[in-house]
């Protein structure tokens, strides 16, 4: 091709930055590292707080939120991690705090009392500040030799911006005074105000995180689980029947979905309590139990189509994370999820559901049975990476897996006998709410389905009961 004389002004640099921002001094590769450090220090302890406070929070939509936002934090922390360890810093000392004063804050955030101290905590004070630091970062580095650097910024800074926005929104619906956290919030930015100082001044002294933050494992729940011990309809038994259409299967599709609130309650501790990993198993994890948030969420929106108020038709359980948050440790834990994911029978695996939706007329039943089944795939990919390498075989890890899972669901009687729930039979009347948003009139065979999980398991196993 032919170049015109005078050469036409192309935009110089790639683009990003004018020869002026480019002869910007900025940060020496050393006070780049510092910076970074601090930022990957900020979302990793972000992210504990987010993933430990999922059980013990009530309210779904912050339990949901708390999912996302840990994985999100998850996913930076990599990110930051790799572009550190390309920057001539070995060791990289990650492990470490980089500032004392940051130590104290996220200490005593994650150990908040309250939900509504949790949010401004994290959401008022910690995300804000650090969205801040790196504006100033963007602000004042070379933006042509700190280019990588810039980059992972801008795409954490989009997600970042997400969470405030959304923890803004949560404030504003639910804190009406914050005088009584006042105190509290005035430690909380004393320690902000000398972060990259030597260490915390005389006057930071510890509130709630004087004695060390224990985490719980138990799954709280809002008002709208009004029976949340209930295991009085056995959704597989259903499913898994040849007798019943594939209309009033989607309903069961969107109960198993919409159940999935206890996975992340459980894979929350299975993070919380597994020490000395390399990050890339915190990141899958988080990246799986965000992935169950999400069929949960799918499960509700399906309820929601039909016009149907899901918590006063649908007891959805926390009995399966109660059960293995309480009774199993760790690695029991994992395996009893890794069994679920790879040891159910053929004819009851995800294109088993996938096949049932499709050849329903609900279109986002296929589609949430299509999306839910490709995540299972990466799931089983997470379980062979850090799951079954602790095994000689997958045989005995699988084999482990479905003798963890022995141990538990055994207190459907004891449920019952403490009263804590009368595992009533509620698919009646969830049955009869879609029939009337389908306009049809329900089938009597279906409306007699009254099976439990007394002595089924949700692989269809017998299992032994308390009583």
């Amino acid at each position: 091709m032919s170049i015109q004389i005078p050469l036409p002004k192309l935009p110089p640099l790639a683009g990003i930055c004018t020869f002026k921002e480019a002869q910007r001094t900025g940060f020496s590769v050393k006070e780049c590292v510092r910076r970074l450090k601090q930022y990957h220090y900020w979302l990793k302890r972000m992210h504990q707080v987010f993933n430990d406070r999922i059980p013990s929070e009530p309210l779904y939509e912050l339990k949901m939120a708390f999912s996302l936002h840990s994985h999100y934090c998850a996913e930076h922390v990599t990110a930051f991690r790799k572009r550190i360890a390309e920057m001539r810093e070995p060791p990289l000392g990650l492990e470490v705090s980089p500032d004392k004063n940051l130590e104290i804050l996220f200490d005593e955030i994650l150990a908040a009392p309250s939900t509504i101290e949790l949010l401004l905590g994290a959401y008022d004070l910690a995300l804000p500040s650090l969205r801040d630091k790196m504006q100033r970062h963007l602000d004042e580095t070379n933006p042509l030799v700190d280019h990588p650097s810039i980059r992972i910024i801008r795409f954490a800074m989009l997600e970042i911006d997400e969470m405030i926005s959304f923890g803004k929104s949560s404030i504003e619906a639910l804190v009406k005074d914050r005088s009584k956290s006042c105190e509290w919030l005035n430690l909380l930015n004393a320690c902000l105000a000398n972060v990259d100082g030597e260490d915390a001044p005389s006057e930071v002294k510890r509130n709630y995180s004087s004695q060390p933050y224990r985490y719980s494992g138990v799954p709280m729940r809002d008002e709208r689980f009004s029976d949340p011990y209930n295991m009085g309809v056995n959704a597989e038994a259903f499913l898994y029947d040849e007798q019943f259409s594939p209309e009033p299967k989607t309903l069961m599709m969107f109960y198993k979905r919409l159940r999935e609130i206890d996975v992340p309650e459980m894979i929350s501790s299975i993070i919380a309590e597994t020490k000395g990993k390399k990050w890339g198993y915190y990141q899958d994890m988080t990246r799986q139990l965000w992935d169950e948030a999400r069929h949960a969420m799918m499960g509700e929106v399906g309820f929601v189509n039909l016009g149907i108020n899901w918590p006063t038709e649908v007891m959805v359980n926390f009995t399966w994370s109660l059960a293995l948050n309480t009774q199993l440790n760790p690695i029991q834990r994992h395996a009893v999820l890794y069994f679920i994911e790879q040891g159910l029978m053929p004819k009851t695996g995800k294109r088993f559901e996938w096949e049932v939706a499709m050849k329903s007329s609900n279109p986002l039943s296929g589609l949430f049975q299509d999306y839910d089944w490709a995540d299972e795939v990466l799931h089983a990919r997470i379980g062979r990476d850090w799951y079954l390498t602790e095994f000689k075989t997958p045989k005995d890890g699988i084999d482990f897996g479905d003798k963890c899972w022995s141990l538990v669901f055994v207190d459907w009687a004891q449920y019952k006998k403490e009263r804590r729930t009368e595992h009533r039979n509620w698919w009646p009347g969830l049955y009869k709410a879609a029939c009337k948003s389908w306009g049809v009139k329900p089938e009597s065979e279906v409306l007699q389905f009254n099976t439990s999980y007394k002595n089924v398991r949700a692989d269809l196993k017998v299992v032994s009961t308390s009583g």
